[in-house]
């Protein structure tokens, strides 16, 4: 097993120019955001009060983070520990997409200053005070997480500029302590993400359970919140393989086919037990015809599951697996099949009574771009300074 270390790359390249345009563009929109209303930057109304900032940032976000729970079942509890190289990358990457969750939600809170008021105003009765508190919490465990590479990195190498030096040997002394506690309390900060991560990504389709005339009834269901969770660890496996891959490419690294791809056959074991359930669901309730009638609940529903089948299908065969491109672009549709059913459940899905509807503006997918640049920015910082992705010889 080869030893982690920062790429220690060219960090300002024309892409990280294009990362920026895309962030300072959702910088200007996120003024109008918080100083002039909703109504200043999205198409919101009454019947329509969530759109694409909750609908993509926060629950397909959610979902698409779950790599970092995924790898940690899969390599620390099923002790899978051939696994390991990927391990940090996925921890990275579900730390970044949990803060960048946290942000969405404060853009999409009507008084967003209030976002603090879970933690000092308790509801029990909300599932969205569940979720909270278990985002808030997980967001801390992927912290603690992630200073291992912090302290193998700069442990007896801190060195701050300017007057800062002054604090030298007091961070010193703090890296040093949480290198001995670290080795000693990770097992716990493993089994609480893990069921950190089982609450919230469930609760998530919990939430949808207060609209049962509004959802349609390809995607209304009692058992929504387990379907969440099932797409959650589907979806998990395929976003490690969609990283490394591109890893591999932007950073010109060798490629690690052997270990995707073997990491790979995860993926249809989850995903099929998410269409079998999904499927046994539609025909316990009923709602199965549903899906053969014309119109656009139809076309979106299989859409959605020839994004889930195809890939399931494909990654079945070890060919597959064990070919960069192809294996590339099954995770690919493993995972816009998790934002296409994601999707469906908190819009397309969703009949909120004559003459309104919803598109998305202008500035929604401004702030939307934005978010997902800045979380490639960090992750470049991020392996380009601390030792994420193991070194290649």
């Amino acid at each position: 097993m080869n030893k982690a270390a920062a790429l220690r790359l060219k960090f300002w390249t024309p892409n990280v120019a294009l990362l920026v345009f895309f962030m300072v563009s959702a910088a200007v929109f996120s003024y109008f955001r918080f100083f002039h209303g909703f109504g200043s930057v999205t198409n919101l109304n009454p019947n329509y009060p969530m759109g694409l900032w909750i609908a993509f940032d926060v629950a397909c976000g959610v979902a698409l983070a779950a790599g970092g729970f995924t790898t940690c079942l899969i390599v620390e509890i099923f002790g899978k520990h051939k696994y390991h190289a990927l391990l940090r990358p996925a921890i990275l990457t579900a730390f970044i997409g949990y803060m960048l969750v946290g942000m969405a939600v404060m853009f999409d809170l009507g008084r967003w200053y209030y976002i603090w008021h879970a933690l000092i105003y308790w509801n029990g009765n909300s599932v969205l005070f569940e979720v909270a508190w278990c985002v808030m919490l997980y967001l801390s465990v992927l912290a603690v997480e992630n200073v291992p590479a912090v302290v193998e990195e700069y442990k007896d190498k801190v060195s701050l500029p300017g007057p800062l030096a002054l604090f030298n040997n007091l961070v010193n002394a703090f890296l040093h302590v949480a290198d001995k506690v670290m080795g000693k309390v990770a097992v716990f900060f493993v089994l609480g993400g893990v069921v950190l991560s089982f609450g919230h990504q469930s609760s998530l389709g919990t939430m949808m359970l207060i609209a049962p005339y509004k959802l349609h009834e390809l995607w209304f269901t009692p058992w929504s919140p387990l379907l969440f969770l099932m797409s959650a660890i589907a979806v998990g496996p395929s976003m490690v393989v969609f990283e490394a891959s591109l890893a591999t490419y932007f950073f010109n690294r060798k490629s690690e086919i052997n270990l995707i791809g073997d990491f790979a056959k995860f993926i249809p074991w989850f995903l099929g037990a998410f269409l079998l359930f999904r499927f046994g669901d539609l025909a316990w309730r009923g709602a199965l015809p549903a899906a053969f009638v014309p119109g656009t609940y139809a076309y979106a529903f299989w859409v959605e599951m020839a994004l889930f089948i195809i890939p399931f299908v494909a990654l079945m065969n070890k060919g597959v697996r064990f070919h960069s491109v192809k294996l590339f672009l099954a995770a690919c549709s493993v995972i816009c099949g998790v934002v296409a059913y994601r999707f469906n459940v908190f819009l397309i899905g969703m009949d909120m009574g004559p003459g309104w509807n919803y598109f998305p503006s202008v500035g929604e997918f401004a702030v939307t771009f934005g978010f997902v640049a800045f979380g490639v920015f960090l992750y470049k910082l991020a392996v380009n300074y601390l030792p994420i992705l193991e070194q290649q010889h």
